[in-house]
C-alpha cells in the first residue's frame, strides 16, 4: 500500500511544455521535460520551458527523468533541468541522442544517461519502471508503465494504433499493455491532442498514395514543406522521390542536424548519390533542375517563412518558378494561421501548381477518439487523468470515456500544479498545489523576459524602426552631410524608395525653421521632427514605426589637441 501524488509542471491546458511528476512514497519520477513554442505576440522569445522550482527544492527525492520520445515538446527542457539538478535520464537510443546533441559538455556525461528499450525493467525499491514500444512519427518512441504496490500507472506519451505506420512491433506493444492490464491499472495518463478527431484520420498508406499522385503530375522541380521533427514523412518523401528517379535536397539547419544523426544511427535511409547539395544561386546556377525535390523544413513558422522568401526570390538557394510544384504538408501551429494563409497567397502568385492535402491526412501521429477508446478498453483503468493537451482536448476525454462505459467520477481533469492524491489505491482528492510558471528563453539566455523588453519588441515587430540621421555644425547651424535614412522592419520604405525624398524634404523644412533661430532648442527640434515625420509616415503608409531622429554635432573648425569634437546632441544640449 502506498501514497501516490500525480501532478504536472507543464503540458496541461496548453500545447507543449510537457512535464509530469508521479510521486510514490516520497520518490519523484519525472515523466518528460519539454518546451513549447511562443505565440506570435512574444517577440524575441525562442522557447518557453516550465518553472522547475519545486523540483530544485526537492531534488534529493528525484529518482530520474524518464522520456517517451524525442520531440522538443517532450525533451526540450531536459538540458535546463540538468543544470539545476543532478539525476539520471532514461530514454531510448535515438531520444537520448537528440537530448545529448544539444547539451553543454559538462552535462553530457555517459553516467548521466541510461539507454532503455521496450523490454527494459528498472527497480527502485518497491516501484518498477517498464517501457513499451509505441507508434509515433519519430523513431524509438516509448510508453511508460510505473508499477506500484497499488497497481500500474501508465503514461502513454504520444501514440497511434495505425497498423500501417512506422516500424513498430505491435505484437510486443499489445503484450506489454495486456500484461499491465492483468496486473491492474490504477491510473491511465493518456495523451489527448487527437481526442477531438473522430477517427477518420487517413492512414499512412493513403497519405503515400496521394503524394505519389502529385509526383506523377509534376513536370518540373518539386518543393515540399515539412516540420523538422517529422522524420517519418521525411523518409517517405525521400523514398517516393527516389522511386521517381529524382534527387533530394533537405533545407533547414536543425533538420539537417537531426537527419544526419538519424542516418548515422540507421533510422533514416538516404543514399548519398541521391542527395543534392545546393549552393548559392548566381548567374550560372539556379538550382532548378527538373529532377530535383527540395524538402523545406523547420519548426513551427519556419517552413512558411522559407517558402515566402523563395516566392519573393530573395532566398539564397531556391527561387520558386511557375513550373514548380509546391506541396504544403505543414498544418499551421496555433498562432501561425495568418502566416500560413499569407504564404499560400504568395505561392499562388508565383505558381498555380500548389498542392494541399485534406486535413485528415495531415493530422499528426496522435491517438484519435477511436484509438483512445481502444486504449481504455484494453487497460480497464481505475482512474483516467488526461494529459498532453489543451483544455478542450482534456474535456473531450469525458465523452470518449462515456462511450466505453467508464465511470466518469473517476476521470479527473487537472490543471498545471494541481496535486491529485491516491492513498492505498483510492482517490483522496486534489490535496495541494505546487508552484508552476513559465520561463522564457531568448537565445542562450534563460529567465524572465521583462514587460518593457517585450513591449519594445512588439513595437519593433509590428512596424519596425526608422532612423533619420544628419551631421550639424552647432556653430554655423549648417547641415554638414546629406540626410541619411535607416530602417529595419519598415517594409513600406523598401518597396517605395521614392518615399525617402518626402522624408528628406520634411526634415529640411523642420531644420530650416529651427536652424534660423539665434538659440536652437534641440529638444524641441527633435520632438517636432519626430511628430511631423510620424504624421507623414502614417498618412502615406498607414504604419507606425518607431521614429528616432539622430542629430550629430560636428564642428570641423574646432581645434583640440586630441581629435575633433563629435558627439550626439542630447535633449539638454545648450549652445
Amino acid at each position: 500500500m502506498s501514497k501516490i501524488n500525480i501532478f504536472s509542471l507543464g503540458g496541461l491546458q496548453e500545447n507543449g511544455k510537457n512535464l509530469y511528476v508521479v510521486e510514490v512514497d516520497d520518490k519523484l519520477f519525472i515523466l518528460d521535460a519539454g518546451l513549447k513554442y511562443p505565440t506570435s505576440e512574444l517577440y524575441g522569445v525562442d522557447n518557453i520551458i516550465p518553472d522547475t522550482t519545486y523540483l530544485v527544492e526537492n531534488k534529493d527525492r528525484i529518482v530520474g527523468i524518464f522520456l517517451t520520445h524525442g520531440h522538443d515538446d517532450h525533451i526540450g527542457s531536459v538540458g535546463h533541468l540538468l543544470e539545476e539538478i543532478e539525476t539520471k535520464v532514461y530514454g531510448s537510443r535515438f531520444t537520448l541522442a537528440l537530448v545529448r546533441d544539444g547539451l553543454k559538455p559538462n552535462l553530457n556525461k555517459d553516467e548521466n544517461f541510461v539507454e532503455v528499450k521496450d523490454s527494459t525493467e528498472i527497480t527502485f525499491g518497491d516501484v518498477k519502471i517498464r517501457f513499451y514500444e509505441v507508434a509515433h512519427n519519430i523513431p524509438d518512441s516509448l510508453g511508460i508503465i510505473i508499477n506500484t504496490p497499488d497497481g500500474n500507472i501508465i503514461y502513454t506519451g504520444n501514440f497511434t494504433f495505425d497498423q500501417n505506420a512506422h516500424q513498430t512491433d505491435f505484437t510486443s506493444m499489445y503484450e506489454s499493455l495486456v500484461k499491465a492490464s492483468r496486473e491492474g491499472v490504477l491510473a491511465l495518463l493518456p495523451e489527448t491532442l487527437g481526442a477531438l478527431n473522430e477517427g477518420g484520420r487517413g492512414t499512412i498508406l493513403e497519405f503515400k498514395q496521394r503524394i505519389e499522385n502529385m509526383f506523377v503530375s509534376a513536370d518540373g522541380r518539386i518543393i515540399v514543406s515539412l516540420f523538422s521533427n517529422d522524420l517519418q514523412r521525411i523518409q517517405m518523401i525521400v523514398d517516393i522521390s527516389i522511386s521517381f528517379g529524382r534527387r533530394v535536397a533537405i533545407l533547414g539547419r536543425k533538420t539537417q542536424k537531426i537527419v544526419n544523426l538519424a542516418i548515422n544511427m540507421g533510422y533514416l535511409n538516404i543514399p548519398e548519390d541521391k542527395m543534392a547539395n545546393l549552393k548559392f544561386i548566381d548567374d550560372t546556377r539556379k538550382n532548378n533542375d527538373k529532377d530535383l525535390v527540395v524538402i523545406v523544413t523547420g519548426e513551427r513558422h519556419e517552413p512558411y517563412f522559407m517558402l515566402q522568401r523563395m516566392s519573393k526570390h530573395i532566398d539564397r538557394l531556391v527561387h520558386i518558378e511557375a513550373t514548380d510544384t509546391v506541396i504544403v504538408l505543414t498544418n499551421p501551429y496555433p498562432g501561425t494561421e495568418k502566416m500560413a494563409a499569407r504564404t499560400l497567397d504568395m505561392l499562388y502568385r508565383v505558381t498555380t501548381n500548389v498542392r494541399n492535402l485534406k486535413s485528415n491526412l495531415l493530422i499528426e501521429s496522435h491517438a484519435d477518439r477511436e484509438e483512445l477508446k481502444q486504449m481504455i478498453n484494453l487497460l480497464h483503468p481505475k482512474y483516467i487523468i488526461p494529459v498532453i493537451g489543451e483544455y478542450r482536448h482534456q474535456y473531450a476525454m469525458i465523452q470518449i470515456a462515456r462511450c466505453v462505459g467508464f465511470n466518469l467520477d473517476n476521470l479527473k481533469i487537472l490543471d498545471n500544479g494541481d496535486v491529485l492524491s491516491i492513498l492505498n489505491g483510492e482517490y483522496v482528492g486534489i490535496t495541494d498545489s505546487v508552484p508552476v510558471g513559465e520561463i522564457m528563453i531568448d537565445g542562450d539566455a534563460v529567465g524572465d523576459v521583462g514587460d518593457v523588453v517585450m513591449r519594445d519588441r512588439e513595437l519593433l515587430g509590428e512596424d519596425g524602426v526608422l532612423l533619420v540621421c544628419c551631421n550639424i555644425n552647432p556653430r554655423t547651424k549648417k547641415l554638414l552631410t546629406p540626410v541619411e535614412i535607416v530602417s529595419k522592419g519598415f517594409t513600406y520604405l523598401k518597396e517605395n524608395e521614392s518615399f525617402k525624398d518626402e522624408i528628406i524634404k520634411l526634415f529640411n523644412k523642420v531644420a530650416d525653421k529651427y536652424l534660423h533661430e539665434r538659440f536652437v532648442n534641440w529638444s524641441d527640434f527633435k520632438n517636432d521632427l519626430k511628430n511631423d515625420l510620424s504624421r507623414l509616415v502614417y498618412k502615406t503608409s498607414k504604419a507606425n514605426p518607431i521614429i528616432i531622429p539622430v542629430l550629430i554635432s560636428t564642428d570641423p573648425d574646432y581645434k583640440k589637441p586630441e581629435k575633433a569634437k563629435e558627439e550626439v546632441l542630447s535633449d539638454d544640449t545648450s549652445l
